[in-house]
């Protein structure tokens, strides 16, 4: 991988010399933006396996996967262990898990893959710790169970900060920017909002981003720093849920509404798991086969926002050119209700397909 540690602290360096104010706006944009490309290109070589790899070889079964995201001795190891059938190894010393250890999780049918990971610590997002592996795993999870322990409960917006700093984007939604790329004609920009940057910061921001000729369609108000992430390639929008493990060894302010747990002493696992399932927005399907009675006895897991369409496609070529299904359950006006594979699914919605 090209070694771009010079060029990024001489663009971050220029950053901290520049004043900022409304003179120096697009040209503060154009640096960050540059950093971000930096960023992007990072990603893609290491995505190849330029410089040694990407991270860890990680295979992804079930129905959602999950990370567990915290500093070493956080207790992540402990709650995989009360979760799934994994066997990870615990200690009460830092780094005690070297690799990334799987585990499954059965809750209302889902198998949920829940990976334990190395403790993250300060300089992760940099490399430090063999943090850009142990990220790698992040970036490509459904979710993160972001955690640390009642004696750390600070680390924890730490470790939103390495998360944030690889390009990994808390419980937030891709900024509502579209481009439309075309042959010749420059930039040109639409927005029915007042935006506080300046149209000239817009567009040497997306050609620092290498968007040289396209039409730019921004539908929300956008920061510099969002307006980056909405042109980079390496950004990922993920879920996350925020725990305080070994709550009965300590007390603390809980100002920002954690989870509270003891993966040791089984408190609060039943809250994650419900916490867990709403996160991933999981939902049963149960598919009623011709020759029966409506039941719960074939679940298929899916998505909130999925449609029946979704369901057959995913049962197969069997079923993928259905139409028309009956539905009974949630959803249905009443029992046995013919309905279109467009409409979206419901939790526990049963359905036959025609």
């Amino acid at each position: 991988m090209t070694d771009f540690t010079q060029t990024i602290e001489e663009i971050k360096k220029e950053l901290r010399e520049t004043p900022h104010h409304k003179g120096t706006e697009h040209y503060i944009g154009r640096l960050r933006a540059r950093l971000a490309r930096i960023d992007d290109k990072m990603y893609e070589a290491s995505s190849k396996g330029g410089g040694g790899g990407g991270g860890y070889a990680v295979k992804k079964t079930g129905d959602a996967s999950v990370v567990l995201v915290g500093p070493p001795s956080a207790g992540k190891s402990t709650l995989l262990n009360k979760f799934t059938n994994a066997e990870s190894k615990v200690a009460a010393y830092a780094f005690t898990t070297t690799t990334v250890i799987p585990g499954m999780m059965l809750y209302k049918d889902a198998y949920i893959q829940i990976f334990d990971i190395p403790g993250l610590i300060e300089g992760a997002s940099k490399g430090k710790g063999r943090g850009k592996e142990v990220l790698s795993v992040a970036r490509n999870s459904d979710l993160l169970i972001v955690i640390s322990d009642v004696q750390r409960v600070s680390y924890i917006e730490k470790m939103i900060e390495e998360l944030e700093g690889a390009g990994i984007r808390i419980n937030k939604e891709r900024p509502n920017v579209l481009i439309d790329k075309k042959p010749t004609g420059g930039i040109t920009i639409h927005s029915n909002l007042k935006q506080d940057l300046s149209d000239l910061t817009i567009k040497e921001i997306a050609s620092e981003m290498g968007i040289k000729n396209a039409d730019i369609s921004i539908k929300e108000k956008v920061t510099i720093d969002s307006l980056i992430d909405s042109f980079s390639t390496s950004r990922v929008y993920t879920p996350a849920i925020f725990v305080v493990n070994k709550i009965d060894q300590g007390t603390f302010r809980n100002k920002d509404n954690y989870l509270q747990i003891s993966a040791e002493k089984g408190t609060g696992l039943e809250n994650l798991k419900q916490e867990i399932w709403n996160k991933l927005k999981l939902l049963r399907v149960y598919l009623v086969h011709p020759d029966e009675e409506p039941n719960f006895e074939s679940p298929i897991i899916m998505r909130d926002g999925d449609t029946l369409s979704d369901v057959s496609q995913k049962l197969g070529t069997n079923f993928s050119e259905k139409k028309l299904a009956k539905i009974w359950g949630n959803a249905a006006h009443f029992p046995g209700q013919e309905v279109p594979t467009t409409i979206k699914v419901k939790d526990e919605m049963q359905v036959r397909f025609l």
